[in-house]
């Protein structure tokens, strides 16, 4: 049988900008790979040929995905060794705590054609130039559907009754770790993304984050229901109980929580709605509707005309950003083809079967 991946992004693009969680998910590893170089050497590439390698040893692996290009990895974490490895070039640079000891870096540049590239110099700094606008205005676009989402949530939260929040808050608190302490003194807190915007749209991992847990929460509501302050405050009380915790924050607002969870309790608390609205589909799912349960009864009449304004534009403005994530992800296409041209690969072949044999050693 081979080993389980679990996928996720530790990176997003938000509207706050570039998002970045990478260090959070270096806790733990004692052997870390630093891979530099430019587009198009081969570091995705390499990560997944790895990945594949100790996923058919029957390792269980967590495999980071890239929020900028669907088919491209930016990590690979193999729990069981300590081990991981990272592309730690822009927008997620990398910077080692231990050099040497723990973390080295990995220069794929070593297998360039310099004097190729240098005869392409202009163009690489016109797409590096033009890229940096794409982003831009991707993340300004995000921005403004952000500040449109929350003229949205002041319409709720004035309709909202926080004791009863609170209430429904506690009442799952209870729920999940009512009699239940961890063994161990101090937790760890891992800060990730289930999903992200990406060039092909909002993708997301649920599914796969949560296959293995017997106890899902489905948090419903709307915008500015308390969703995200009723995970964090799950999260801050596994924190005090001792146990580990996974914090997945919005790929739209990384300042708020979209997911808990308590893997030695086999649970998981997540905020349902769209764009990432599930609905239970096996023994031990269970809705949470903080609307039904907290919110002036009648609220969405009200006030339908306000909402759907507000929901149409925000949408829109998200479906703009995306449009230009695309832009940024063709620029990129190119700009790559350079690279790959002034590339030995088998230079690149040589250092993967040099990482993979030090993998090995990590197993006896």
């Amino acid at each position: 049988m081979p080993g389980k991946a679990t996928n996720y992004y530790a990176g997003g693009n938000t509207a706050k900008g570039f998002y970045d969680l990478f260090s959070s998910n270096l806790q733990g590893l004692e052997h870390v790979y630093l891979l530099k170089g430019g587009p198009g050497t081969g570091k995705s590439s390499l990560i997944k040929k790895l990945a594949n390698e100790w996923l058919s040893k029957e390792y269980d692996v967590e495999l980071i995905h890239c929020s900028s290009d669907n088919d491209s990895l930016d990590g690979l974490i193999i729990p069981a060794l300590k081990f991981g490895i990272f592309d730690a070039t822009a927008p997620h640079v990398l910077e080692p705590n231990a050099p040497g000891a723990i973390e080295q870096y990995v220069n794929l540049g070593v297998a360039w054609d310099v004097e190729k590239l240098k005869n392409h110099r202009n163009a690489i700094v016109n797409f590096q130039t033009k890229l940096g606008e794409a982003y831009q205005k991707a993340y300004q676009l995000f921005e403004e559907g952000l500040s449109i989402h929350d003229d949205l949530e002041k319409i709720y939260i004035r309709e909202m009754d926080f004791d009863k929040a609170n209430k429904v808050t506690s009442d799952l608190v209870d729920a999940i770790f009512l009699g239940k302490n961890s063994e161990t003194k101090q937790s760890i807190t891992k800060h990730r993304f289930f999903g992200a915007s990406t060039p092909e749209g909002v993708v997301d991992f649920i599914a796969n984050i949560t296959e293995d847990l017997p106890k899902r929460y489905f948090i419903k509501g709307r915008a500015g229901t308390g969703k995200s302050t009723l995970l964090k405050k799950v999260a801050n009380a596994g924190e005090e109980r001792g146990f580990d915790i996974e914090m997945y924050h919005c790929g739209f607002d990384p300042e708020s929580m979209d997911m808990v969870v308590i893997r030695k309790l086999g649970v998981c608390v997540f905020d349902s709605t769209d764009p990432h609205e599930y609905l239970p589909s096996r023994h031990g799912d269970e809705i949470v509707d903080l609307y039904e349960q907290a919110v002036t009864p009648g609220t969405d009449e009200k006030y339908e005309t306000e909402i759907n304004d507000f929901n149409t534009r925000y949408k829109q403005r998200m479906k703009e950003g995306i449009t230009y994530l695309q832009v940024a992800k063709a620029l990129h296409d190119d700009l790559e083809k350079i690279y790959v041209e002034a590339t030995d690969f088998s230079v690149i072949d040589k250092i993967y079967e040099e990482i993979n044999a030090e993998v090995g050693k990590l197993t006896k």
